[in-house]
């Protein structure tokens, strides 16, 4: 992979990072107006309905995308397994994060969460995936950062932080998933896939277990409409584009950044007094993002072999 290919990789993720950070806001105030299937249900469908123009669109005309005249050949039953195994993996991540969240502090979430930033490439050795010594040392200093930046109070485990921790595992399987199907199909496809798969998942559940209505919709409409187009639509298209032919492990640690940003934004929802809870950051949590971000800049630097697989 090129220089110019993977500037463009290292972009996609970090949008795909602000998205999902600034998407922490929407998510927690899509708790006040519904039950968690419900709300990934709605989310995921909403977004698997905004990609499908985009798909007509690069079946009719592909040149548009790629700049040249040539037919879009994929492999059928690829990206429909692809497709469905990536669906599977991110509503389960998507379910054990939303319960979680709803039973311990959003600190520790944000921490445990992000642990899959070191799953990702215990998981990617499993699979035969090396990686260049800086990019562990990048992660456990992403980590650090992390703990300084979420981590308030003493480090003790409840209910909540044990689905939270199941939920980075099944990140870093979903992140995997990814790396291995999106150079085998097209991704804006293979996310569609994915975002209805999830979405029938969930609100097969949630008509079990939950009780979603149609007034809980448009009450919560704003956390879904953005959930639903910027961090499903959008986001997660873009990290199945950038993750084409891209290390999995650094992709994981630009990905990280989004609890960096969803310090930000959630300080900055409070000044808004969209958020109740006092959201500002002690200079202990400002040294964290700064440790945070000279991590991930450390993992791109050019160093031998850093962005072989």
């Amino acid at each position: 992979m090129n220089k110019t290919n993977n500037i463009k990789s290292s972009f996609y993720l970090s949008l795909t990072a602000i998205i999902w950070g600034v998407a922490f806001v929407f998510q927690s105030m899509g708790n006040n107006y519904m039950e968690p299937f419900t709300f990934n249900s709605a989310r995921n469908f909403l977004g698997f309905l905004v990609l499908i123009p985009i798909v007509l669109i690069k079946l009719r005309k592909p040149e548009i995308f790629s700049g040249r005249n040539e037919s879009f050949k994929i492999d059928k039953k690829i990206t429909v397994i692809g497709g469905v195994c990536c669906g599977l993996a991110l509503a389960a991540a998507g379910m054990f994060q939303q319960y979680g969240v709803k039973y311990t502090t959003v600190g520790k979430a944000g921490f445990i969460t992000t642990l899959y930033i070191i799953l990702t490439p215990i998981f990617g050795l499993l699979l035969g995936k090396k990686c260049h010594f800086t990019v562990w040392i990048g992660a456990v200093g992403a980590v650090v950062g992390l703990y300084m930046l979420c981590i308030t109070e003493s480090l003790s485990f409840s209910p909540g932080d044990i689905l939270v921790l199941i939920c980075a595992v099944l990140f870093a399987v979903h992140i995997l998933l990814v790396d291995y199907f999106s150079p085998k199909t097209d991704g804006v496809l293979l996310s569609c896939i994915q975002f209805f798969v999830c979405a029938v998942v969930c609100g097969a559940i949630a008509l079990i277990i939950e009780h979603p209505s149609w007034e809980q919709i448009t009450q919560g409409a704003i956390p879904i409409l953005y959930t639903g187009i910027m961090s499903s639509g959008v986001a997660y298209t873009l990290q199945v584009i950038g993750q084409k032919n891209f290390n999995p492990t650094i992709a994981a640690m630009i990905m990280s950044m989004e609890s960096v940003i969803s310090a930000l934004a959630s300080y900055f929802a409070y000044s808004m007094g969209w958020l109740e809870q006092d959201q500002s950051m002690t200079v202990i949590q400002i040294l964290g993002c700064v440790i945070m971000f000279c991590s991930v800049i450390f993992v791109q630097l050019p160093f031998d072999k850093l962005h072989k697989h």
